[in-house]
């Protein structure tokens, strides 16, 4: 049984070794720009403790992404290749058999693992990885069964959709999945590979998000279906590497995605809408290499927040939880070289940078639990699964108001036990699926300090 620890000073992790690749990609490196984003200038840092109560509740090798049971428990990928089944009650994680062979070096490995739409009538889960190949290696999507009791397993795991083409490198997979609210389209995130050009070209899928069927054969109605081929996959391109993707309560597509030196970016996704790599980016190549920045009239689609320098933002959840209520529709990102747990207010396809929590450590993933509480993994060998809660505060309703409280719903998306992807959750069963992603990086100095442990 792992160990569990109650903070209720500073956030989080004392962690050795943050380094989550062996070898650092380009995008290892800090950016040298200081402009803010327009979304929110001269944003500063507000300390975590002030904010949360911090419970670390397992440790993991390299943890890439974690996605909630209708139990309770949850999944965790490691890049390594393993999938755990998590009791988040006592911090047992349990190895679940028959996930796929991966490609674990640099940024490849195991990543994303969602639930089906119909995961309480099938068990079905999809998972992504990095897999070899002709020509080198690319991203995978596979579709199994999970079978949760006694000793877990995947049962009956199929690739049905891979990137194409594989290439040579081990960086920029993305390979982040989220559902559709109505259930009916898988969207996946394809990064560019670290190829630039490609991410320019419909005749691939590199630096696109694609649109699926939950079998992962090409959505009808995608915008370049008449093209044939592999373009009648595509939503959106002109993509580097988004580690994020979600939906929110109103059905808006959010990404977040790593840019070069410079130039992380918060999206809304459209269909056939074209993001501008490499030909737009508010940062610079490695080296000093300059790119356009984006401007009225380009022809591209301008990001709706951006940072310099780089806080490579890993993940992306968007709140729908009543523990903090004052966060709802709002998005949270896990920033790897930034260090913090960043909160992006939404206010329809707009948004801003709100509030941003130095936590010292690189920050993998961020989830919506079934309670609302918000949970991170954070990246690299022991990397720490934390339960955040708010800071204990007088209840200012009364006992008739709690108890009549009405529960939250969307515009007929049903956000509840955790999922912040915007599932649509027609069946009885409540259950979660979530929204994430994930990155290369950069660094800076450690501040997150564990006070207790028991």
């Amino acid at each position: 049984m792992a160990r569990r620890t109650v903070l209720t000073a500073a956030l989080l992790l004392a962690l050795t070794g943050c380094a989550s690749d062996p070898t650092p990609s380009p995008d290892a490196r800090t950016g040298a720009d200081g402009a803010a984003s327009p979304g929110a200038p001269g944003i500063g840092s507000t300390d975590p403790a002030q904010v949360f109560n911090s419970e670390r509740v397992a440790t993991f090798d390299e943890p890439w992404a974690m996605e909630f049971l209708p139990d309770g428990r949850a999944l965790v990928t490691q890049r390594g290749g393993e999938l755990k089944l998590v009791d988040v009650s006592s911090g047992d994680a349990r190895t679940v058999s028959g996930t796929p062979d991966v490609v674990h070096v640099n940024q490849g490995g195991l990543g994303d693992v969602i639930l089906s739409p119909d995961f309480a009538a099938t068990q079905n889960v999809y998972l992504s990885w990095a897999e070899s190949g002709d020509g080198g290696s690319g991203a995978a999507i596979g579709r199994a069964t999970l079978r949760a009791d006694g000793e877990p397993r995947l049962e009956g795991l199929e690739v049905i959709w891979r990137q194409e083409p594989k290439t040579s490198g081990n960086g920029h997979y993305a390979h982040r999945m989220v559902f559709s609210p109505d259930g009916r389209y898988l969207f996946v995130t394809s990064g560019d590979r670290q190829k630039l050009d490609p991410a320019q070209d419909l005749g691939n899928t590199l630096g696109t998000v694609v649109r699926l069927t939950p079998d992962g054969s090409a959505a009808s109605g995608n915008p370049f279906a008449d093209r044939g081929g592999v373009s009648a996959q595509i939503w959106s391109y002109g993509h580097r590497n988004p580690l994020g993707i979600a939906f929110d309560g109103d059905g808006n597509l959010w990404s977040s995605e790593m840019g070069p030196q410079g130039g992380d970016e918060i999206n809304v996704i459209q269909q056939g809408r074209n993001y501008g790599w490499p030909k737009a980016s508010n940062g610079s190549h490695y080296g000093g290499g300059e790119i356009p920045d984006h401007t009225q009239g380009d022809g591209y689609e301008a990001p709706k927040v951006w940072w310099n320098p780089s806080i490579s933002p890993g993940s992306l959840m968007i709140y729908s939880g009543d523990l903090f209520p004052q966060w709802k529709g709002d998005a949270f990102v896990g920033a790897l070289s930034g260090r913090a747990l960043i909160r992006v207010a939404l206010d329809g396809t707009n948004a801003r940078t709100a509030e941003q929590w130095d936590l010292g450590t690189r920050v993998r993933e961020v989830e919506q639990g079934p309670d609302g509480a918000i949970w991170l993994l954070a990246d690299g060998s022991g990397g720490e699964l934390r339960k955040l809660t708010p800071k204990s505060r007088p209840d200012p309703r009364t006992d008739a108001e709690r108890l009549t409280r009405p529960g939250h719903r969307g515009n007929g998306v049903r956000l509840d036990r955790g999922s912040h992807r915007g599932v649509p959750l027609d069946f009885a069963t409540r259950r979660s699926t979530l929204s994430r992603m994930s990155a290369s990086e950069k660094s800076t100095s450690s501040r997150w300090v564990s006070t207790s442990s028991s």
